[in-house]
């Protein structure tokens, strides 16, 4: 008889389960690797709070394990069995168009299903075993809290985002919106050298992030925020601007506070995204961009684990509590509520 794992289901709206499977078996040319825990993401609290995607959902993408097993044709020497893992677990093909031009974030089968083994769909990491290709995994160090070795994608996102706006050194850079995402661009920022100003209505959010480094803070409830950003920056608008919202309004604002020769991010899916209003001539003469960023690169996740491992990204006040698989529901619910920043479940 097979051995058996357990993982961590979405059923239905706010429904989760957890129910046995076959603990998979790696070829030769994978890694087995013991999950020791996955963070909740804002996709999977979105599938949770609403049941919207096709059921029953094994979900979670940030994910961090351990080896247990390796193949017998694996020859990495980047780690070994009993070493501790970041896991990328979004497919990238190799093959398309965009993977051939080293945009493997914009994989055209990024989303492919990687647990239709298992009768489920979704990426696969709320389980307490994942095989996986020895090139999607990153060793931590072992002296880092293996929590925090879960904030390796979604900072691997916002690194390929920072990589997309070309801080310069000295830039004002503006980050709309202070949860989790919102945060990382603002340490990433500081990092490359920019002055970052936040908006954030919440008021806790905006002395976590002044906590934290960011140079200024502001409530756009309280202020015209295109104004007051015009105001901090001499008249020109940000160099950069990262919205890191749900909202097309915002994303209007965001456009509209970018000054010259400016780099607008949109970071965040928008649903639902109504279109917003957009001058040609303003871009011709002011010659901003406006761009959208979505996963990360294998070089953005490189250099994720990279700030992770040497201490330059602290994570620690970005988590909010770490749930066992058991406690999955309060887990859930306890991540869709405004105001929490992540929350992990360990396996």
């Amino acid at each position: 008889m097979s051995e058996k794992m357990k993982v961590l289901i979405i059923t239905g709206p706010k429904v989760t389960q957890i129910v046995e499977v076959p603990r998979p078996s790696p070829r030769e040319d994978q890694v087995l690797v013991k999950i020791d825990g996955c963070a909740i993401c804002t996709w999977e609290q979105r599938v949770y709070a609403t049941g919207k995607y096709k059921m029953p959902f094994l979900g979670g993408h940030e994910v961090v394990g351990h080896v247990v097993e390796m193949g017998g044709k694996v020859r990495t020497k980047e780690y070994a069995v009993g070493d501790r893992v970041a896991l990328s677990v979004i497919n990238s093909c190799g093959t398309c168009y965009y993977c051939r031009k080293g945009e493997e974030n914009l994989c055209v089968d990024s989303y492919a299903n990687l647990s239709e083994e298992l009768g489920m769909n979704g990426p696969g990491g709320f389980a307490e075993y994942k095989v996986m290709p020895p090139h999607k995994l990153w060793k931590l160090n072992a002296d880092m809290p293996w929590e925090f070795g879960t904030f390796s994608e979604p900072l691997a996102c916002v690194c390929t985002s920072v990589d997309k706006a070309k801080i310069a050194l000295g830039d004002d850079v503006v980050v709309i919106g202070g949860g989790i995402m919102g945060i990382l661009h603002m340490l990433v920022s500081k990092l490359r050298g920019a002055k970052v100003i936040m908006s954030e209505i919440d008021d806790s959010r905006r002395k976590l992030a002044e906590s934290l480094g960011c140079d200024i803070t502001f409530n756009p409830k309280e202020k015209d925020a295109v104004a007051y950003v015009k105001e901090l920056t001499g008249g020109r608008g940000a160099d950069v601007v990262f919205d890191t919202t749900v909202f097309s309004a915002v994303a209007a604002q965001a456009i509209e506070m970018t000054g010259k020769l400016g780099r607008c991010i949109m970071y965040s899916s928008v649903k639902p995204a109504d279109p917003i209003a957009l001058n040609p001539d303003e871009l011709h003469n002011t010659e901003k961009i406006i761009t959208g960023s979505v996963s990360p690169s294998i070089q953005s996740f490189d250099t994720a684990v990279r700030l992770l491992n040497k201490g330059l990204i602290n994570p620690e006040k970005l988590l909010h509590g770490v749930y066992p698989y058991q406690q999955a529901s309060e887990a859930f619910e306890t991540a869709v509520r405004p105001g929490t920043y992540r929350v992990v479940v360990s396996f």
